[in-house]
């Protein structure tokens, strides 16, 4: 079933709408959540609550891209029970991939208002644009679904060096592009 048509049950209210994203991308989702995580139950748990938050969005939003519309509820729904699970535990490949992108961003002044942050946001998918298609899905596999180095280098095709190797460049230039819009000093 097309996304447009997934999207049209949940505009009829069909308990159907769920069970074909589920068919269709309940994977990813698992997966992404699994990768903030590392507990099954929890990343199932977490698709559960995407899955009622997607209802209760939709209608009235008519979503672009379903896959990314859900995913990022999904991502939203891990991430806040990961804060609240392991506010003192270490989940090393989730934390491991924000310290790697944090230094990227950390400045002497933070992003405090809604708008600062929508600038941010559309600063970064313009350093985006810059980079290769292979290293824009490496930077968005590690940093947006928390894939370790071992799952993009197989996804990609390359070895887990190539990946480090490429990350830290993609991360130095990502810092360059950033001072060079006055976002960091």
């Amino acid at each position: 079933m097309v996304d447009e048509e997934i999207i049209e049950l949940f505009f009829e209210r069909s308990e159907q709408a769920i069970s074909e994203l589920d068919t269709k991308y309940g994977r990813v989702f698992h997966k992404t959540s699994y990768n903030i995580l590392k507990d099954e139950l929890d990343a199932a748990e977490c698709v559960n609550d995407a899955y009622l938050g997607t209802w209760n969005a939709i209608p009235p939003t008519k979503p672009n891209s379903l896959l990314a519309f859900v995913c990022q509820i999904v991502r939203n729904v891990s991430v806040k029970r990961y804060y609240m699970k392991k506010a003192i535990k270490r989940n090393s490949t989730y934390d491991v991939a924000m310290e790697e992108i944090d230094a990227c961003l950390s400045s002497a002044s933070t992003v405090e208002d809604e708008v600062e942050t929508r600038e941010l946001a559309r600063i970064i998918e313009g350093f985006l644009d810059t980079l290769s298609s292979e290293n824009r899905v490496i930077f968005l596999q590690r940093y947006w679904f928390s894939d370790t180095y071992s799952d993009i280098a197989k996804k990609v095709g390359i070895s887990e060096k190539s990946v480090s190797v490429r990350l830290s460049r993609i991360r130095k230039k990502m810092r360059e592009y950033l001072v060079e819009r006055e976002v960091l000093v």
